[in-house]
């Protein structure tokens, strides 16, 4: 039951019991930054001492433990929530369970967890399911005793006896790749260090090809080629991006047939090919790099298909032959359409699924490759995500995809494209009988300041009034083209049962509506994605589903620069802001190339040694806006380990929140001191952070129980 007031924000503070502790106060060590005749006193920047190795940093660690000792503090009398909260959670998850098993060259594979253990084992059974398993890692006994341990790019050779696989042991994402000889059993000696985690077997099954990290950046820099036996020492390097603005990766073609090296920026692509059969051959260019235009290969037995935006902004497929790639080679196969974003293509020997986004709805399209038809998939329901499972095996008539929506837990389908039969392999199961028709969803739109309609998906358990009494969470992110689709929460049962109305806001600066609406959330039109979010909070105020005294806010990474903007854009909207790993301080990070990932950045925020950049970011960056007025109760998240967003982004940002902030509103600070960017590696161990969030919410809607 919701008890406290309804009324303003000022009398739910009020109503608030926090205890009467000093909250820590950052040492003030002024540090000017002069750039483009603007300067700028910083008084916390030697809290990233920690991460520079310098003479702070000792201190540095000393104010994390002191925030984490206060948040602990301040949250001691939700601590039988948290843990009401953890158990409710932690019980609906099926301890004991099996992914679906998918067929790779003879063998089905599968994970499966057990009881009361925190990671998994990959599994494999040859020629059917009824065989003898066959268990290839077994990640519980492997992570025995860290506190923090991820497995990545599980890779079997062609001949099925080497698994190649990267182990994160620091929460850096920077993977040490290890091979398994699965006939043996052993571990060979092979150690490849300083890797995105994930590799590439040629046709060989004894050449692997894997992205080399820059030690100090972290940017996938290299692509080297790996023989199995040897010294990671000795590895050739194939490929050596020069364009610090770029990503890169390593990948193999559904058929088996071609190695591809991608590239790839916001605005520009370039793709390398090799066949997989000769691995010490040159990787040639299938098209040069332009400005503005971004391509991705599919190979089919007798073409490639290219998936581009060159002249199709929201995206076209065209086909050219095995020998002839560059774009005037390019024909024509499935047109740009204006309403229809095209993200991505499953190729298979005679079909090809498209996957679409229209109206800011995902879709599959089913294309026959023999006869030349098309025709898309029905799903029924108003707000739902559908995008392809896995789908590993190219010569097949069967293709996988996973559906889920804010009421349906994530459910895997499989699809004759031939005999155009649907099956269900499995839906998540909900321990504690979760019944769907309890909830409702639905999907709005709000009309923000520019006239433009957002959309928003929203859910709620079925009796929860629209009168304005409802407290309501609002979640977004909205960078990158990144769109924030519906899906299931078994965790999110927790709020909703409790009278929480949860929303997504696919604001602009995510691609839900399309490429257009990517592009007018970046760069200098940033600050629409901010303004969308609280003019989807005004809107879902006016419309009764919530009120000024019982709106939430959240958004983490990229979102957690929304969290940041927002609150200092409008802080007497929301009653109580999470920004988890938030990337809050945007002119020192993106002046600062030595920082991970920074020099990819450009394309999304600008380059601020430009002043046009600097000034337009300036105006925005969360932790440059800070004044003194009063702020929303905020939670504030970060991993001391964190290589997407540094720590320091959140620290300081707290720190200047504290010191120049007006009013009794909170503002705590949780550093995970072994963890980075994505939180624990454990599956239940993220519950505990989860219940932390919903009880301080909880807290601050005056639910104790």
């Amino acid at each position: 039951m919701i008890t406290g007031s309804c009324g303003s924000q000022e009398e739910k503070v009020k109503n608030v019991s926090w205890p009467d502790i000093q909250a820590p106060v950052a040492t003030i060590k002024p540090y000017t930054r002069v750039v483009h005749g603007d300067t700028v006193v910083d008084n916390y920047y030697w809290l990233n001492d920690y991460f520079k190795k310098g003479p702070d940093s000792t201190s540095v660690i000393k104010y994390l433990e002191e925030e984490n000792a206060y948040t602990t503090a301040m949250l001691k009398s939700t601590e039988p929530l948290q843990m009401k909260l953890y158990n409710e959670m932690k019980a609906r998850v099926k301890e004991k369970d099996e992914s679906v098993p998918y067929l790779e060259n003879g063998y089905y594979y599968y994970r499966r967890t057990d009881e009361g253990r925190q990671y998994f084992k990959f599994c494999r059974k040859k020629g059917g399911l009824d065989g003898a398993e066959e268990v290839l890692l077994d990640v519980d006994e492997m992570a025995k005793g860290m506190a923090y341990y991820a497995v990545s790019g599980l890779e079997i050779s062609p001949d099925n006896r080497y698994l190649a696989y990267g182990v994160d042991t620091v929460s850096r994402r920077e993977y040490v790749i290890y091979i398994k000889d699965l006939q043996t059993g052993e571990v060979m000696k092979d150690r490849i260090t300083q890797t995105t985690g994930a590799g590439v077997w040629a046709a060989d099954s004894k050449t692997l090809f894997y992205t080399h990290k820059n030690p100090v950046t972290l940017l996938s820099e290299k692509i080297k080629k790996h023989v199995l036996g040897t010294s990671n020492v000795v590895d050739v390097e194939v490929y050596h991006e020069q364009d610090n603005t770029n990503y890169i990766g390593v990948s193999k073609s559904k058929n088996g047939n071609y190695i591809f090296i991608e590239s790839e920026g916001t605005l520009s692509s370039e793709v390398r090919y090799l066949p997989a059969e000769q691995p010490n051959e040159t990787f040639r260019v299938f098209q040069k790099r332009q400005n503005d235009v971004l391509y991705s290969v599919a190979a089919l037995d007798d073409r490639f298909l290219v998936t581009t935006n060159k002249d199709a902004q929201n995206f076209r497929v065209m086909s050219c032959g095995l020998d002839a790639t560059t774009q005037d080679n390019w024909i024509d196969f499935i047109p740009h359409r204006g309403d229809v974003l095209i993200e991505g293509v499953d190729e298979f020997k005679d079909f090809l699924v498209v996957s679409e986004r229209k109206n800011g709805l995902t879709n599959l399209t089913i294309h026959d490759l023999k006869n030349n038809t098309s025709y898309p998939l029905d799903f029924g329901e108003a707000t739902y995500t559908v995008r392809p499972s896995v789908n590993v095996e190219y010569n097949t008539d069967v293709f996988r995809y996973g559906y889920t929506s804010l009421v349906t837990p994530v459910s895997t389908f499989e699809y004759n494209m031939r005999s155009k039969e649907k099956s269900l392999l499995k839906q998540q199961e909900v321990l504690g009988g979760y019944n769907m028709d309890e909830y409702l969803t639905e999907r709005t739109f709000a009309k923000v300041r520019d006239g433009v309609l957002v959309p928003i998906s929203l859910v709620y358990k079925k009796g929860t009034k629209k009168d304005g009494s409802a407290p309501l969470h609002l979640y977004a992110y909205g960078s990158y083209g990144a769109s924030m689709d519906p899906s299931f929460s078994s965790a999110r049962l927790s709020l909703l049962n409790r009278g929480f109305i949860y929303a997504i806001a696919h604001i602009r600066g995510g691609e839900e509506m399309g490429r257009q609406w990517y592009e007018d959330g970046k760069l200098q039109k940033k600050k629409n994605t901010f303004t969308d979010f609280i003019d989807c909070g005004k809107y879902l105020i006016e419309n009764k589903y919530t009120s000024k005294g019982h709106l939430y806010a959240e958004g983490g990474s990229a979102g957690g620069l929304l969290m940041g903007a927002i609150v200092n854009m409008a802080p007497d909207l929301w009653n109580g802001v999470i920004a988890a790993v938030p990337f809050v301080d945007v002119v020192t990070t993106m002046l600062d190339e030595s920082i991970p990932l920074t020099t990819n950045e450009y394309d999304e925020w600008g380059n601020p040694n430009e002043i046009e950049a600097y000034t337009y970011m300036k105006s925005y960056s969360p932790y440059e806006n800070i004044e003194q007025k009063e702020y929303p109760n905020l939670l504030v998240t970060t991993g001391l380990h964190d290589s997407q967003v540094q720590y320091f982004e959140p620290a300081k940002w707290v720190a200047k929140l504290r010191a120049l902030k007006k009013g009794n509103q909170v503002v705590l600070l949780k550093t995970d001191m072994d963890f980075g960017h994505g939180g624990a590696s454990g599956r239940f161990d993220y519950l505990k952070d989860q219940a932390l969030e919903y009880a301080f919410l909880l807290k601050l809607e005056g639910i104790s129980d």
